[in-house]
């Protein structure tokens, strides 16, 4: 696959790290999580979604694929990429939610989302998170306290699985960069993101 950047050695635990809707997987938010996360003996795997593919040749935006292509893209990276004991999965915003949906794969150890999108910003009615009411592996959701696809208040009426984990950026938007009167900086809150996905990644491969 030539649309796939690998930081660190396929013989480490692996993490396969799936980008957003609007930005591929060179974004500075993936590359700071992947950078890290390869400093904590971790292999980090991402790739491009078709669209984006297609988007980068053509220099010209494109709207995501539909959620089967975007699954059938996801999967082919898992059957490629996972050991026989499993891998662990993951994403920022659409990418986390397409991994969630691969959760019955038999490959999948556990699944991490960074920055769930629950719902379009001012659309609390469009809600993509009732599967996960329902979850039986080990899942983490890192979430930005005033995120618009799903802040803090909203997650702690939300009834998920307790199979889930969710960890919340103090402050923290959709991209957890907190606001200057908080006195946190943006790099702050993606090493805390990126010290607990760490964690949960190493953990799902000690369990």
């Amino acid at each position: 696959m030539n649309n796939v950047i690998i930081n660190g050695s396929l013989e480490q635990p692996a993490f396969i790290f799936a980008h957003g809707a609007g930005a591929g997987m060179e974004h500075p938010f993936m590359e700071f999580i992947a950078q890290y996360l390869e400093k904590k003996g971790i292999c980090v795997i991402r790739f491009d979604f078709p669209y984006m593919i297609k988007q980068k040749e053509l220099n010209k935006r494109r709207p995501p694929d539909r959620s089967p292509k975007l699954l059938e893209a996801y999967e082919a990276v898992i059957e490629k990429y996972a050991r026989p004991d499993g891998i662990v999965i993951g994403g920022k915003s659409m990418g986390g939610r397409m991994a969630s949906l691969l959760e019955d794969n038999k490959q999948v150890k556990a699944v991490a989302c960074l920055g769930f999108p629950f719902h379009p910003p001012g659309k609390p009615e469009n809600f993509k998170g009732k599967h996960l009411e329902m979850f039986r592996k080990k899942g983490l959701i890192l979430q930005g306290e005033r995120d618009t696809f799903g802040n803090r208040k909203e997650l702690e009426l939300m009834s998920l699985s307790d199979q889930i984990t969710v960890r919340f950026l103090k402050d923290g938007d959709h991209s957890f960069k907190p606001r200057k009167a908080s006195g946190l900086s943006e790099e702050q809150n993606l090493s805390e993101a990126a010290e607990m996905l760490a964690t949960f990644i190493l953990e799902a491969y000690r369990a």
